[in-house]
């Protein structure tokens, strides 16, 4: 079927407690097709009694149906999700695609990644074992795993279904409950997902979906005092908002809130390959990557050849609509297109040198939100595209007089979630990953690991840990039990 078959045929209102529901109001949300900018459908809003309704759904189970089912079960509830999303992996890729604008290939990769992650979980629920602590003859001493509580998901619209799968799987693996609140921009694959959870036989009320805007939905499922922790993505402002609210009633928090991450290209590097990990690294998903490489700390001595290839290539891209499988998709909506150009405009004034790209564009046919892969060459730290997130195609270039300059340049800004280097010399790799502030570092190649590997941010980047068996300790409390024998 057809993007505009499959949007057709959804249900589109809130899952709650193993069904959709009536919102009993008509208020919706648009989403957009980027590529046109036309509304692909109107998604009715949850509002905060919805949102009180698909907590104690998810409270009720917590200590009902969930709670009778083994961790062996919970595993094969998870190989099963990880299943159903391979068996839908191209009605799903087709939606991801038309919804947030991203190239096919690229929503392939992230519906096969979605899997993944329950797959990975799958595996873990049945391991999550106490410890014994020894205290002497006298006493017997112990730990065990115990749910965290129900959890809400506030997901970002970059990657939908990447993102709900990767902090509900090691929720429910670890037992605990969920209320997911997709972005409203691109929620449609999280709706997608719950007749997979249904089929998977996860228990009604297990996991619950609620659309709508941060403002209507968002902010009454984080507040909520039934909501024992919350996971969120997305911007610093709204982070600090989450985490002020959660604090009201004592709940825990992972935030991940994006970052300026730099690729440091040292003169001994091998040239191609990080210019083809340049490339990927700022211009995968149009920039809307929160983990991006959108600075380019490059050494001196190999800049200006380094530039040369990095400026044609660019020159060569070209957009398209995302189902079309382009060099560089749509920006999701005209508000971050409006941004991106803003910051671009304003950091030419302040007196970067333009390379490449730097205009919205409007491909034949097509009347959505594009904005031209740009690079912008710096002279100042304090120029905005090195310090502001820009979420878009746009790589700020830093000349570097030597490797202690590179570290320096690298340090600079507030954010802390990724950094990357190309370097022949693993000494000078390994000072590096030491002195730059970062939840991941990447050598020789960027957005290098993946599932297994624990992700997340320092300073405005944020707190917590996602991906990995990290991951599962924001999901489990832990209880020790001690006992006079």
């Amino acid at each position: 079927m057809t993007a505009t078959e499959l949007i057709k045929n959804m249900d589109l209102n809130p899952f709650i407690n193993g069904e959709h529901v009536s919102t009993g109001s008509n208020a919706t949300e648009p989403t957009y097709d980027p590529a046109t900018g036309k509304v692909l459908c109107e998604v009715p809003v949850a509002d905060a009694a919805l949102v009180d309704r698909a907590v104690k759904s998810a409270k009720a189970a917590l200590a009902g149906a969930w709670a009778d089912v083994t961790p062996a079960e919970r595993s094969r509830i998870l190989f099963r999700i990880a299943a159903g999303i391979r068996a839908k992996a191209n009605d799903l890729s087709i939606v991801e695609s038309y919804d947030s604008g991203k190239p096919l290939r690229e929503a392939k990769g992230d519906i096969e990644t979605s899997a993944r992650y329950f797959e990975y979980y799958a595996g873990m629920a049945d391991k999550l074992q106490g410890d014994t602590i020894p205290l002497g003859k006298n006493f017997v001493s112990f730990t065990q795993h115990e749910p965290i509580g129900v959890t809400a998901h506030i997901i970002p619209w970059n990657f939908p279904l990447v993102t709900t799968s990767r902090g509900l799987a090691p929720a429910l693996a670890a037992g605990a409950t969920a209320v997911v609140k997709p972005a409203e921009q691109t929620p449609l694959t999280a709706l997608m997902l719950c007749s997979i959870l249904k089929e998977a036989g996860v228990p009604d009320g297990v996991v619950n979906v609620v659309c709508g805007n941060g403002v209507t939905t968002g902010v009454p499922l984080v507040a909520h005092p039934d909501i024992a922790h919350v996971t969120f993505t997305g911007s610093v402002v709204t982070g600090i908002n989450v985490m002020r609210s959660a604090a009201e009633h004592v709940a825990s928090v992972t935030l991940e809130l994006g970052g300026k991450s730099p690729v440091v290209v040292l003169n001994d590097a091998d040239q191609d390959a990080a210019l083809e990990g340049t490339l990927k690294a700022i211009f995968m998903n149009a920039g809307q990557v929160c983990s991006a490489g959108s600075r380019l700390v490059i050494e001196r001595g190999c800049a200006d050849a380094f530039l040369e290839k990095l400026v044609a290539r660019v020159q060569q891209m070209t957009p398209g609509r995302g189902s079309d499988d382009p060099d560089i998709g749509p920006i999701v909506s005209s508000q971050q297109l409006d941004k991106i150009a803003k910051i671009v405009s304003t950091s030419v004034e302040a007196g970067a040198e333009l390379l490449a790209g730097g205009s919205v564009l409007k491909p034949e046919g097509l009347d959505g939100w594009f904005y031209a892969p740009t690079l912008l060459k710096a002279n100042s730290k304090d120029t905005p595209s090195v310090q502001e997130e820009i979420f878009g195609p746009v790589l700020t270039i830093q000349i570097a007089d030597d490797f202690d300059h590179a570290c320096e340049l690298a340090e600079c800004t507030n954010f802390g979630l990724v950094a990357g280097i190309y370097t022949a010399d693993f000494s000078k790799a390994m000072r590096f990953s030491r002195l730059v502030s970062a939840g991941q570092v990447f050598i020789n190649q960027y957005f290098a690991g993946g599932v297994e590997t624990p992700f997340g941010g320092t300073k405005n980047s944020g707190f917590g840990r996602e991906k990995g068996l990290e991951a599962l300790r924001a999901y489990y409390a832990v209880k020790t039990i001690t006992a006079k024998i």
